[in-house]
């Protein structure tokens, strides 16, 4: 049986909360298995790669252990509402980026709506990272601070547009913590939090599920 241990920590200044799950699936194989035979297609959003559809019972089996995982930490919690759920994998080469995928990014604002990440390649490590915006100091982003920032950030970029992955710290952010993207890993953390995929210089851009760098990326919705 899978041996699952939960650790909870807070990054950055604003002290967010990161949950990590190692041995979160009891069967990772077999979900390996059932990418290699989805149909994967075109990721929308940004993201830079490829999105399938899920096997029916991941969200069964694993629902409850998110909801054990989550405890109060990021709030009370009687139910969670899934917005979307599917298999990813990475496969766009640094150079083919558009500016909007060389920097953090948040994927909703509300503080209710939470983000996991399960990590399934056995030969690629590659995890999440998380930053602060260097001149406005922000690390989360909600619909108060997206004025500010997004008119910040655009006058930034004009002067020197970023190419590639973003990996550790740069001129416009400095990274506050990286989760590891170890073999049946799983991340929850808020969406609002600035973060992107630790795509590192050794990372194979396949489209095969067997060989690239596979998770499966999921949107919550805490009430």
């Amino acid at each position: 049986m899978t041996h699952r241990t939960t650790t909870r920590h807070r990054i950055g200044a604003e002290a967010e909360p990161l949950i990590t799950i190692d041995g979160f699936a009891v069967d990772p194989a077999a979900l390996r298995a059932a990418a290699i035979e989805a149909a994967f297609d075109s990721a929308d959003h940004h993201y830079p790669g490829l999105r399938a559809p899920l096997p029916d019972t991941y969200l069964r089996d694993q629902l409850p252990v998110i909801a054990q995982a989550l405890g109060r930490v990021f709030g009370p919690c009687r139910r969670l509402h899934v917005v979307d759920a599917r298999f990813s994998l990475v496969t766009t080469p640094p150079g083919r980026l558009d500016v909007r995928q060389s920097l953090p990014h948040v994927d909703a604002y509300g503080r209710e709506r939470i983000a996991l990440v399960h990590y399934l390649s056995l030969g690629c490590r590659d995890g999440t990272a998380f930053y602060r915006h260097r001149a406005t100091g922000f690390e989360t982003i909600d619909e108060t601070r997206a004025p500010a920032y997004f008119d910040r950030l655009r006058a930034e970029v004009e002067d020197a547009p970023p190419t590639g992955y973003i990996v550790g710290d740069t001129p416009l952010f400095e990274r506050t913590a990286v989760a590891q993207g170890d073999y049946n890993r799983a991340v929850l953390y808020r969406s609002y939090l600035l973060h992107s995929g630790d795509i590192g210089p050794d990372t194979v851009f396949s489209t095969d599920p067997a060989a690239g760098r596979l998770t499966i990326t999921a949107f919550l919705a805490v009430e």
